[in-house]
């Protein structure tokens, strides 16, 4: 890895050194709104806004052509928390993916690794955040030392993705462009983390946050402005002035492409050009390309209508596969192109069985593999691929998908065949072999086998899909309802232990490598729906939640902790396998089809997004490695 990033820090400096002469940098061009500010003298000159060694994006390796300047483009999303969606979309990170999935230094300059437990990160001379000022060492030392060592700030601890075997990294700062952490063991967690598409945010612009730091200023004030404001004390206005992944704070200097300038609550955001942007194109042209981007907020059902009249430039959120031939339908009267991208989800619709039920009765259940594999094989995916997604679907168990170098025909095939006699046998020893006169098999005490199924209720797709497996699981005398609520209401209801089963998308490292984190397959954090209690266990270090107490589940959580240590690649992989049989074997939840398409419509003015990608959300954010500060619109 280490040798990676060195190359590329190598080959920056090579292609920024073929525009210099006497002693100054000529840049190509920049914005013609930025141009007007700079001789305004509101704005100084690019050579002194980009860093001394911009990141110069591959146009040859990425396909892309040099663009044109101007453009505003505009977004749909289906609530005011997708705000969040941007900074994902726009994918500016520390260390992040490429196209073709490298993971490459973009905001750093370089990241030093050795042992896989020492990290030194050089900072790129005279980077600056939107407002201007220096990105420098003090914002990850403010991050460490006054954040996570502050004891109102820090109350989660350290993060679990800095945390080997517990500890934490010993912090030092180098000079102003240099930082390092060292762990006492490999830290192979520690990268991947960074690279996300909601990343670990190891820094924040200390300049800006210190004035809402006790530490800073006097807490008293402090304290008496938080109060009026609705908080508790300073800290938590400090926590929403300082928020890197949902941009509320217009504010807040950033890193990004663009900036919000939108205060909430709005129905429509409008993000504008930083100024001071990194990245650049092969003719030293200073990017993003298009001015603005304008993020409006429409109910989540209408979305794929108002997509189709025309009032998205680039839309995949909230459209589904069944809306597809509706877009193709309209798309040349309304100027854009319906693309079918490869989705990268281990499973486009997958069950959750809540193994932290409060039901004493159910969680015996749930916990038992024999039921759980009974109503894995009790799922006929054949006709869910072929009613639902026109037999271009592959049915599957919840796992990696074919384009994974883990892949194995074994995990996506675990107890995934439509096999009525075995699942009735199955639940048939695990104590439901008795039914009333409907057929529905009853509990141990008594009370029928009624199982609700709770949802977002954001797709249809999912509702379909249950309308299937509904009248599949009735073949063997389980009756189902279905219940959908808002995500927050559905998320508070899963990490409480009141739901049974929870339907959502499957496993976001459908694409995954030895090299990412294999967290979603154990118990390591609270949203996982299968076993919520246990995850914020991991997750606060035993402050909250419920131990593991499942032999099987506590195994993969072992497993976990060994790849987190793991020196070797050869080790990694084989921790992965052993967790990818364990989840598949175990069918720790349930999956139905995986390498379904995703419609991503595309303004037919939109140029430099590919026909084909991978809509996912790990590795690739989405949008976010297609690097959408370099699309652009034709006149």
């Amino acid at each position: 890895m280490s040798r990676v990033l060195s190359m590329l820090a190598k080959s920056c400096a090579a292609i920024i050194g073929l525009i210099i002469f006497a002693g100054s940098v000529a840049w190509a061009g920049e914005a013609p709104e930025l141009a007007s500010l700079v001789e305004q003298k509101k704005l100084p000159p690019l050579e002194d806004r980009l860093p001394k060694n911009p990141y110069v994006v591959d146009y040859k390796k990425e396909q892309k052509t040099i663009g044109k300047y101007g453009g505003e483009m505009r977004l749909l999303m289906g609530r005011a928390k997708d705000l969040g969606q941007i900074t994902v979309y726009t994918y500016a990170r520390l260390i992040g993916f490429t196209p073709g999935l490298e993971m490459k230094a973009d905001i750093l300059e370089s990241i030093d690794v050795k042992n896989g437990r020492e990290f030194t990160l050089k900072i790129r001379e005279g980077h600056r955040w939107s407002d201007g000022k220096l990105f420098t060492s003090e914002d990850f030392r403010y991050y460490w030392e006054d954040m996570i060592g502050n004891e109102q700030l820090g109350r989660a601890g350290v993060p679990s993705t800095m945390r080997v075997e517990g500890e934490g990294p010993e912090f030092k700062v180098i000079d102003s462009l240099t930082i390092r952490y060292t762990w006492a063991k490999p830290n192979p967690a520690f990268l991947p983390a960074l690279a996300g598409p909601s990343p670990l945010y190891i820094y924040r612009p200390a300049h800006y946050m210190k004035q809402f730091h006790a530490k800073y200023g006097d807490e008293e004030k402090l304290n008496e402005i938080a109060r009026e404001a609705g908080s508790k004390d300073w800290s938590g206005i400090h926590t929403r002035k300082q928020r890197q992944r949902r941009p509320e704070n217009p504010d807040l200097p950033t890193l990004q492409a663009w900036r919000n300038t939108t205060s909430p609550p709005s129905q429509r955001f409008v993000f504008e050009r930083n100024p001071f942007y990194h990245r650049v194109d092969p003719d030293g042209n200073q990017l993003p390309y298009i001015n603005k981007l304008i993020m409006s907020i429409a109910s989540k059902g209408v979305i794929p209508a108002k997509t189709g009249a025309g009032e998205s430039d680039l839309q995949a959120r909230y459209l589904r596969f069944d809306n597809f031939t509706f877009l193709k339908e309209v798309e040349d009267d309304n100027n854009f192109n319906t693309y079918l991208w490869s989705t990268g989800k281990g499973s486009q619709v997958a069950l959750f069985l809540n193994m932290n039920t409060n039901d004493p009765v159910w969680r015996g259940l749930m916990r038992d593999v024999r039921f759980r594999r009974a109503l894995s094989l009790g799922i006929d995916r054949e006709e869910i691929n072929e009613t639902i997604y026109f037999g271009l679907a592959s049915p599957s168990a919840n796992t990696v998908l074919p384009q994974s170098p883990l892949y194995r025909d074994e995990y996506a095939q675990a107890w995934a065949e439509y096999d009525v006699d075995t699942a009735n046998q199955l639940l048939d020893d695990a104590g439901l072999g008795a039914r009333d006169e409907d057929g529905i098999r009853l509990l141990p005490n008594g009370e029928r086998a009624e199982i609700t199924i709770e949802s977002a209720g954001e797709s249809t797709e999912e509702s379909d899909v249950l309308e299937l497996i509904s009248d599949h699981w009735s073949n063997i005398g389980i009756k189902v309802f279905i219940r959908s609520s808002q995500r927050d209401i559905f998320r508070r209801r899963a990490n409480a232990g009141e739901t049974l089963i929870s339907v959502f998308f499957g496993i976001n490292a459908g694409l995954a490598s030895s090299q990412l984190s294999p967290e979603e397959l154990a118990p390591t954090a609270q949203p996982q729906l299968n076993w919520p209690k246990w995850g914020q266990y991991f997750e606060t270090g035993g402050k909250a939640g419920e131990p593991v107490d499942l032999p099987e589940a506590a195994k993969q959580v072992e497993r976990y902790n060994a790849w987190l240590i793991a020196e070797s690649d050869e080790e990694r992989t084989r921790i992965w396998h052993e967790m990818l049989h364990t989840y598949t074997d175990q069918v720790f939840s349930i999956g139905t089809v995986n390498n379904s398409r995703q419609p991503v419509v595309v303004s037919k003015k939109l140029q430099n997004v590919p026909e084909e990608g991978i809509y996912s959300w790990e590795p690739t954010a989405f949008f976010g490695v297609y690097r959408p500060d370099t699309f652009w619109f034709k006149k």
